[in-house]
């Protein structure tokens, strides 16, 4: 398979018809993207900047999303889960405020680089509870690709958790987002969707 460049990052972006500023502020986080996901893998073996780009383009062809700050969360929205250690360079090209939106969409034992702890699990069910809406249209987003890549994981375990978090926490938090906009809406339906389809294909 062809390596990702930056052309490919802006065009399943959709920068072409976006403002000349949009367009510099997507160069700089395509760049970003490139560095911080190079040599990241998922657990399915696939090079991991594969996945917020399937982000996007779930976000922009399946709910309809056209706001560039939102798009550009999406294609960064694990940066600091695979290199914590980016941070000092997001905020220097990015901003503070743009950071600070990926720290709050990243688990606290991610950031601080340790394993998971007693706590942290409520700890991070809040902080996705408090997200604003666009970013938790992301996280959302984000959990509907994970449930569509679940069977190629090899780690029974992580399925399981996954889906035991999916059930008991994710698909509440979409549906109690529902009045918040019509993107939400939609993400809530294709969450739900995708759950009861995986529900029935392992079915046995």
């Amino acid at each position: 398979m062809k390596p990702v460049d930056l052309v490919h990052v802006l065009t399943v972006l959709g920068t072409a018809a976006w403002s000349a500023d949009e367009q510099s502020r997507a160069r700089a986080a395509g760049d970003l993207a490139l560095t911080v996901y190079d040599g990241h893998t998922r657990d399915q073996g696939t090079p991991y900047l594969e996945h917020p780009l399937a982000v996007i383009t779930l976000l922009r062809t399946e709910i309809g999303v056209s706001h560039h700050e939102t798009l550009l969360l999406a294609l960064l929205h694990d940066a600091l889960e695979v290199a914590p250690e980016s941070e000092a360079l997001l905020v220097q090209h990015l901003g503070g405020p743009f950071t600070a939106r990926l720290r709050a969409m990243t688990a606290d034992h991610r950031l601080e680089q340790r394993p998971k702890a007693a706590g942290d699990e409520t700890h991070w069910r809040a902080k996705q509870a408090a997200l604003p809406p666009e970013d938790l249209l992301v996280r959302l987003a984000d959990r509907i690709h994970n449930l569509r890549d679940l069977a190629a994981s090899p780690n029974h375990d992580r399925r399981r958790r996954f889906l035991q978090s999916l059930g008991d926490f994710h698909l509440p938090l979409a549906e109690a987002a529902c009045g918040l906009g019509p993107h939400l809406k939609a993400a809530h339906a294709l969450l739900h969707s995708e759950y009861v389809r995986h529900q029935q294909e392992v079915r046995p």
